[in-house]
């Protein structure tokens, strides 16, 4: 089957490097000029799943340009090619739908070809995989595109919070759910510990396989990959090393976890605490952001610059707030005040439950079902798969325009 059309909506040279990658990638990728010519590109073509559209030089062009996108149906998402000042103007041109996209110059024609990789994967028009690309790897045919996996991203930019606690038992109570896919991906390239503590410290990590792709091995996807772990769940690890990263480029990376909805029904992701490229990557991916935060001053200082930084990265809408180790500090009332948000949940603390747990290769959700620290994380998968998606309050509201993704969750949800 061949793989989607790509209409190019860029200057002449950057036009150019840009179609060439993505026509080595197997897509088709259609250069043109102005709105007449994309007009006419999307009546003569179903199969145009993207336009690369630059948003720095002609804003007007850029909105006549997008405004054909939207008159389709349904809508053709559009990757906005910006500079970071041009974003903000953008942002305030109104409209957006939530598989838009942006790319800030300067950037590499690979950035963009597994951006709109992923782009693919959610616009529901992306081919079988019979085409060349990563994503072709380990992914079934006939897919309920109305049904993908949510990815839910586990971060706080302080160290110490119980971060990877939280998503390593987060991901078993879920899976303890039944019925459920559930992938747990370390994705803590620098401390992350997730296939130790688990047991599985000799599986493959996705350093790994893309290093044996390289020296012609085959191309995997990530239910290939990720290894089986007794409660049920599958867990992957980025890389074993971290000074063996250098093949784990933050667009693949986050295209490649993006295509992961496919195989799973929910993906959770630990990151390492830090704003890194690979992070903010991971972030487009997300449906959800979980913020563990403790009762503390260091770690409630950190989490109300990241609620800040947030609105930058345009994810503020998708932000959980979650108390770790609750009762041990501050109240959870005063966390409330303090960060200007509702707390969605409380996980008291476990002391030795999780040293026991990680010890044997186990979760504290199969080790000890009977324990109240478990009961907080049932409760927990439980809340976050019977929210209902609210409309973000004024003071938490995110940049309007192209990159307002529709994702309507407000700090509580």
């Amino acid at each position: 089957m061949p793989r989607p059309t790509i209409a190019i909506a860029l200057p002449v040279a950057e036009a150019a490097a840009v179609s060439a990658e993505l026509t080595e990638a197997g897509f088709e990728a259609v250069p043109v000029e102005d709105a007449i010519q994309l007009a006419g590109l999307l009546a003569e073509r179903r199969s145009v799943a993207v336009a690369v559209i630059d948003g720095e030089q002609d804003l007007d062009v850029a909105l006549e340009l997008y405004g054909v996108l939207q008159d389709r149906e349904p809508p053709v998402p559009a990757l906005m090619v910006v500079s970071p000042s041009s974003f903000d103007r953008l942002a305030g041109a109104g409209g957006g739908t939530a598989d838009d996209e942006y790319l800030v110059r300067p950037y590499s024609t690979e950035a963009v070809r597994w951006r709109v990789e992923a782009m693919c994967i959610r616009s529901a028009t992306v081919d079988d995989g019979s085409g060349e690309a990563v994503l072709s790897g380990g992914l079934a045919d006939g897919v309920d595109w109305a049904n993908l996996g949510t990815v839910m991203v586990v971060f706080n930019p302080k160290g110490g919070v119980g971060k990877t606690t939280i998503a390593t038992n987060l991901a078993a109570a879920i899976q303890a759910r039944g019925e459920q896919r559930v992938l747990l991906v370390d994705a803590d390239t620098v401390t992350g510990h997730i296939l130790v503590s688990l047991g599985l410290e000799s599986a493959p990590t996705l350093a790994d396989a893309w290093r044996d792709e390289e020296d012609g091995g085959p191309v995997l996807g990530l239910g290939d990959l990720a290894a089986s772990h007794s409660s049920g769940m599958r867990v992957l690890a980025l890389t074993g090393s971290p000074i063996h990263v250098e093949l784990l480029t933050p667009d693949r990376v986050a295209a490649t976890i993006e295509a992961a909805r496919r195989a799973f029904d929910v993906v959770v992701v630990d990151l390492h605490p830090s704003y890194s490229a690979l992070n903010r990557a991971i972030f487009r991916t997300a449906d959800r952001v979980l913020v563990p935060v403790t009762p503390d001053v260091p770690a409630l200082r950190a989490t109300a610059q990241f609620l800040d930084v947030s609105e930058d990265l345009g994810i503020r809408d998708r932000l959980t707030l979650l108390v770790n180790r609750a009762a041990s500090g501050i109240s959870v009332e005063d966390v409330e005040n303090l960060l200007g948000g509702q707390v969605f949940a409380q996980v008291r603390s476990g002391g030795l439950v999780f040293v026991t747990a990680a010890n044997e290769g186990r979760t504290a959700i199969d080790r000890f079902p009977k324990e109240k620290v478990t009961g907080d994380f049932h409760e927990l998968a439980r809340r976050l798969f019977a929210s209902v998606p609210q409309e973000v309050p004024a003071s938490g509201t995110t940049k309007g325009g192209l990159r307002a993704l529709g994702r309507k969750l407000s700090v509580g949800t």
